[in-house]
């Protein structure tokens, strides 16, 4: 395996360890993972394009409802106020 050498602030090298899952975990293994996990291997389709564009409009139009209203509709009021104490 060829190797690199990268320089890294202290910063970042301290962020890199924090986000090891284990303290054995090499460096290659943390950057390559977390490089897989900046992939979405699941895209969006056509329809939740659409979905999701049709809400943006509701939103722009004020068809919304607070969570607290639709708690209340639903009956839970203990659970709204939990929420907002």
């Amino acid at each position: 395996m060829a190797t690199t050498t990268v320089q890294l602030r202290s910063e970042t090298k301290a962020k890199l360890d924090d986000l090891k899952i284990h303290p054995r975990e090499t460096y290659d293994e943390l950057v390559s993972r977390l490089a897989d996990a900046a992939y979405d291997d699941e895209p969006l389709s056509d329809e939740e394009i659409e979905e999701i564009r049709s809400s943006e409009k509701d939103i722009e139009a004020g068809r919304v409802r607070s969570l607290r209203e639709i708690m209340r509709n639903l009956g839970d009021d203990r659970a709204i106020r939990s929420l907002v104490e």
